[in-house]
């Protein structure tokens, strides 16, 4: 295994773990580990795979629930988003794969709790329903929702991984990775 590859693991594996610790509701690292990881692991299968392995590690301690397939299914579009819009890194290129990747997981998870809900009419005024009841949920969290808390926690945890990143490679003696 590259040095690069090691030290990339290690600050997501160190995401995954901030997970297991108390943070308000949908402030997590999950959408920054996958941006992270798509946007600075070769090969790509790895960028989903390492990601995707500490989420899985840290959902096993947390416990599973009938969504799950949607989450993961955000967490690998948001690899994909780290591919494509933060391959080449930039602070820009960071803020908006972030932007991105809480908007896709809150459209998703959304889609999937509404699809197939007896809660909801199985038609457009419905999914509309869902995602409109889903904003209020968590209006005592930290930043007023769910989709304010995903979007800071994109943030918080993007900037802290790719700054310590940054900040690693220019500190070790051989580089960790190349520039794209």
């Amino acid at each position: 295994m590259s040095r690069k590859l090691i030290v990339i693991a290690g600050l997501i594996l160190l995401a995954g773990l901030s997970r297991l610790i108390p943070h308000p509701y949908n402030f997590t690292a999950i959408g920054a580990m996958a941006l992270f990881g798509g946007a600075v692991i070769k090969p790509r299968s790895l960028a989903f795979l390492i990601p995707m392995a500490a989420m899985f590690l840290t959902d096993l301690l947390i416990g599973f629930h009938a969504n799950m397939t949607a989450v993961y299914l955000s967490f690998a579009l948001m690899a994909i988003i780290g591919m494509t819009v933060v391959s080449k890194r930039s602070v820009g290129r960071i803020i908006t794969g972030s932007l991105l990747s809480s908007l896709l997981f809150f459209l998703i998870t959304n889609l999937a709790v509404w699809f197939g809900n007896p809660a909801y009419p199985q038609d457009l005024n419905g999914l509309m329903m869902s995602y409109a009841m889903a904003l209020p949920f968590y209006e005592s969290s930290i930043f007023g929702n769910l989709a304010l808390n995903s979007i800071m926690g994109n943030l918080f945890y993007s900037g802290i991984l790719f700054t310590a990143y940054a900040w690693l490679e220019s500190k070790l003696p051989e580089p960790i990775c190349q520039r794209a």
